[in-house]
């Protein structure tokens, strides 16, 4: 037996490392009756680290998909933004597909899914006429692998993904002579937590300073969404979504149904803030008359019933909500984007089997991505190109052990190092992955110095995780990100 491993070890190693491959293509769209002409490359990059024995050593192939509008102008003189999405295990297709690229998923103006097959449109609201882009997906996304020989796992670490990315943010930057650009990140849920980490890791490690940071749907301190025993944080800071989600499924009395959505959600913020944190603090000691206010409460602002919310104690897991909204009518209700609604099979569960936003949105941005990468921007692999993964089941934390992952330490620091950095902040109303109340929640206790708090910014849209999908929404995000990388580039 030992002598089989050495043979299979040996065989590994012989295996030849993956050569770089790219694709280089040319296209144009049409917004507000301009045409826009660029390149797109899309190609692999070849990730070395060095070694004291065997000096430079491959360990992974990235894969990514850039964008470079055609200019009068020096490319050096273009903002260049790196887009990832989170997972962790997500390719970057989501918001390539949905809300930056110039060619965009079709589906109705709701987000809601259209029959397959599935088709690509030109997308008017694209960032590319403000910024060059490029999509990159992390190691075991997309087409990215790690090479013969070196083991995937090494990778799927919160500290040694932001490395990987980040080193190979600064080989694109240099190989293709960027470093002179304005340089930008956008993340989207855990890529808002690697864009923190990177925020320090390509200061410190390559002397990269960035000019800004997009945050969508942003997690960046964990004990916000941990629904763990003695953390009552979740709690709260979730209920301003599970009521606007019950105000979107029509699921509160009338009085409350016809207020404006921004008005409703202030009142519960409020409440969220005082009573019930105070109510939770409390625990044993809540007296009934306190407990009988705030079961009140949380009826009059979820629409569950007053006997499930006192048999919870007070306390609504996401998931439970989730499974109960609806379950009257045999539905669910979605985590991504709380807008959709779905079919189990056990209807007396606690928890939903799948997620109905993923489930409605997965084949559409997969499909697409496929076709588009090989029939418009001539790039073949036979590798199957892994658009989400279960890696999140497996992801290390190592360095954050008995503690809750806070990533917004490290953005903190970057920005007190770097004060021109700027940062804005998207959230979606229907957003139960990351909800709008835990990112105010975090970003109210960055820490930062008055002087710096100006240099962050939010926006709000009446939709999910995803908010680009809805049509509104994505026209209002195409605005505040072109308005942000504006202010951002400005001496």
């Amino acid at each position: 037996m030992p002598e089989e491993n050495t043979k299979n070890e040996a065989s590994r190693e012989t295996k030849p490392v993956p050569e770089e491959k790219t694709s280089v293509t040319e296209h144009s769209i049409t917004i507000n009756g301009t045409v826009l002409e660029y390149t797109v490359t899309a190609g692999t990059m070849l990730l070395k680290a060095e070694d004291e024995k065997e000096g430079e050593k491959p360990k992974a192939t990235i894969f990514y998909i850039a964008y470079q509008l055609k200019t009068d102008d020096s490319p050096a003189k273009r903002p260049l933004t790196f887009s990832f999405n989170g997972g962790p295990g997500s390719s970057s297709v989501w918001m390539h597909l949905g809300m930056l690229g110039p060619k965009r998923v079709r589906l109705d103006d709701e987000g809601m899914p259209l029959p397959p097959p599935y088709q690509l449109l030109e997308n008017e609201y694209t960032l590319l006429d403000k910024t060059d882009l490029v999509f990159i997906d992390p190691v075991s996304t997309g087409y990215s692998r790690s090479v013969p020989g070196e083991e995937a796992k090494q990778f799927h670490t919160d500290k040694t993904d932001i490395e990987s990315v980040g080193d190979f943010i600064h080989l694109f930057t240099t190989r293709n002579q960027r470093w002179a650009s304005p340089i930008f990140l956008i993340g989207e849920s855990y890529g808002t937590t690697r864009a923190a980490g990177l925020s320090g890791y390509l200061g410190e490690k390559h002397g990269l300073y960035l000019n800004g940071i997009m945050l969508i749907s942003s997690i960046l301190n964990f004990v916000t969404a941990r629904f763990d025993e003695g953390n009552d944080l979740p709690y709260i800071l979730f209920l301003p979504t599970y009521a606007a989600t019950a105000h979107y499924h029509h699921k509160l009395d009338s009085e409350q149904l016809a207020r404006p959505l921004d008005e409703f959600l202030g009142e519960v913020e409020q409440f969220a803030a005082n009573d019930y944190t105070l109510g939770l603090m409390k625990g044993a000691t809540l007296t009934a008359d306190e407990r009988a206010h705030i079961i009140e409460k949380l009826h009059t602002y979820t629409g569950l019933s007053k006997d499930y919310i006192d048999r919870t104690d007070l306390r609504i897991n996401i998931h439970r909500f989730c499974k109960e909204l609806r379950r009257d009518e045999g539905l669910t209700v979605g985590r991504i984007d709380s807008r959709y609604t779905g079919y189990d099979r056990d209807a007396a569960g606690e928890y939903p089997e799948r997620d109905p936003s993923l489930s409605a949105t997965g084949g559409a941005y997969s499909a697409t991505l496929k076709d588009y990468v090989r029939r418009e921007l001539d790039f073949s692999m036979d590798l199957p190109y892994n658009i989400l993964t279960n890696l999140f089941q497996n992801w290390k934390y190592d360095r954050w052990q008995n503690q809750y992952v806070n990533m917004a330490e490290v953005l903190r620091q970057a920005m007190v190092t770097n004060p021109a950095m700027k940062i804005f902040v998207a959230n979606g109303f229907y957003d139960l992955a990351t909800p709008y109340f835990a990112t105010q929640y975090t970003f109210n206790h960055l820490g930062i110095p008055a002087a710096l708090q100006d240099n962050i910014s939010m926006a709000y849209y009446e939709a999910g995780h995803m908010m680009y999908v809805h049509i509104p929404s994505l026209k209002k995000i195409k605005n505040d990100l072109a308005n942000f990388v504006d202010k951002a580039t400005q001496a």
